[in-house]
């Protein structure tokens, strides 16, 4: 009887989960970003003018406008990494 309710529970719980999107292809909306940066929203905006922060994407709504910006997550993730330590200091070097 245990496994009668366990396996109904696994079942439950497997049909409830999605599959995760792939990185390479997944959009952050700006609460993915500033997570994963971790910044708040309010400085998130001070990032994404820059001409170096990766373009957002927006997706036409059923209204005719468009939406939401979203971000490639791997675009961000690589302009991150682009300001890790040793990149900044070998920019310096380099001048």
């Amino acid at each position: 009887m245990e496994t009668d309710i366990l396996d109904k529970l696994a079942s439950a719980v497997a049909g409830k989960i999605r599959p995760a999107v792939p990185i390479s292809v997944a959009l952050w909306d700006s609460d993915d970003v500033s997570s994963y940066l971790r910044v708040s929203k309010n400085q998130l905006t001070r990032y994404t003018p820059r001409p170096d922060f990766p373009k957002p994407i927006r997706l036409p709504t059923q209204s005719g406008g468009y939406g939401h910006p979203l971000w490639k997550a791997e675009q961000v993730i690589k302009w991150a990494e682009s300001y890790h330590d040793s990149v900044i200091k070998k920019r310096v070097r380099n001048g």
